[in-house]
């Protein structure tokens, strides 16, 4: 069975606020000419479908679009919701879309419920898991603590006892959205720590053919049935040199993998830079980042005068500008940037209150205010989002 493993399209999300609906349009057009012409027997999308729980009507267009076109073809589809989706608003309609063939996997009571496909030797158990918030799925599951490897190894004990129950020679494949030791994080992900220690182990997947990974933005094989499709677009400077694509998994008739990677479109090369302004404005070498998403950090003592609007002339697509200067200031002190340098946000705002009111040091209870303070911008995402029932 021909398995197309893709994840994390974040539908609706901008890159430093410019917009990429045109390039996520690119990719569901590449996805379905690649599904076409691989003749692929079954897509699998291993969560975060949108970038936000109440996506803009064009992400909800863009899903849309490729739900009919997928089903025009015949092809069975595989989703579960991430961390970023509303899995009661992605779960809408599910019942109903299966019949087409579409199967949205958002209900965490559905994890042993598998969706059933075949080839010409045999059955394949396909059991999608949704991201699981240990806070919110820990009763359903039995357990009274525990963070996420608690949670998904309840929920992949499911899956075991349903796959033991099926005909010898069943072959099983796992969709889920977490954080596998082992992988390697960019920029452009979000915690999931909240509820429990954010990594499970790679063994908690022990038991299946295939376990289709999302969450982490770079493609990455942990092991040859263990993978990470990555997203298929940057969304992050971090992401930089990372390989943008998609997994074409077969799956043979005894259950063995082998996985072949398909290159994603790019819509603009992404470049950080790093240098005194005026090396960076007259440096030939750079010629051929002219036209990239730039990030440039500059190391100049003091800041230069204009220095997006100047970067700009020279490379129009600037997005992000960073100060880090390489010498110490006149004063003698180091560097602002230095002296922020692996302190907590926490610490940097209690320097800033001593800084502003010298000689007063913070109370407790001054101490407790920021720190809430803190805690409810971190978490301000997390309560916009449909909690499941």
């Amino acid at each position: 069975m021909r398995l197309l493993h893709t994840s994390d399209w974040h539908l609706g999300r901008s890159f430093h606020r410019e917009s990429l609906l045109d390039a996520q349009r690119a990719f569901l057009d590449h996805l379905v000419a690649v599904v076409r012409e691989q003749q692929v027997d079954a897509v699998l999308v291993a969560g975060d479908v949108y970038d936000r729980a109440l996506p803009g009507l064009e992400a909800v267009g863009l899903f849309d679009e490729v739900l009919h076109r997928l089903a025009d073809l015949d092809v069975p589809a595989v989703f579960i919701s991430g961390n970023h989706d509303s899995a009661r608003r992605l779960g809408v309609g599910a019942g109903l879309i299966g019949r087409a063939g579409i199967h949205l996997r958002t209900d965490p009571q559905g994890c042993a419920t598998p969706v059933l496909l075949a080839d010409a030797h045999g059955p394949v158990a396909v059991y999608g898991l949704p991201y699981l918030e240990p806070l919110l799925v820990r009763e359903r599951f039995g357990l009274e603590r525990g963070g996420h490897a608690a949670v998904l190894g309840a929920a992949m004990d499911q899956v075991r006892a349903d796959l033991a129950a099926r005909p010898a020679g069943t072959r099983a494949v796992v969709l889920a959205h977490a954080f596998v030791t082992g992988g390697a994080a960019s920029d452009s992900e979000r915690d999931i720590a909240v509820g429990g220690v954010a990594s499970v182990p790679a063994a908690v997947f022990d038991g299946v053919h295939y376990a289709a990974l999302g969450h982490l933005h770079g493609a990455q094989t942990l092991a040859p049935h263990l993978r990470y499709s990555g997203s298929p677009l940057a969304y992050s400077f971090s992401e930089e040199l990372q390989r943008k694509s998609m997994w074409l998994v077969d799956l043979a008739a005894d259950g063995s993998v082998s996985a072949e990677r398909l290159d994603c479109p790019v819509p603009r090369p992404l470049k950080r830079l790093r240098g005194r302004l005026a090396e960076l404005l007259e440096d030939p070498a750079l010629e051929a980042h002219e036209q990239s998403w730039v990030q440039a950090t500059l190391t100049d003592p003091g800041r230069p005068a204009d220095p997006m609007e100047r970067l700009r002339r020279r490379f129009p697509h600037t997005l992000q500008l960073v100060f880090e200067p390489a010498e110490e200031s006149g004063d003698g002190l180091p560097s602002y940037a230095a002296r922020v340098r692996g302190r907590d946000d926490l610490e940097v705002a209690e320097s800033f209150v001593r800084h502003v009111r010298p000689g007063i040091e913070l109370d407790a209870t001054e101490r407790d205010w920021l720190r809430e303070g803190f805690e409810h911008v971190r978490e301000s995402d997390d309560r916009t989002r449909e909690l499941p029932r």
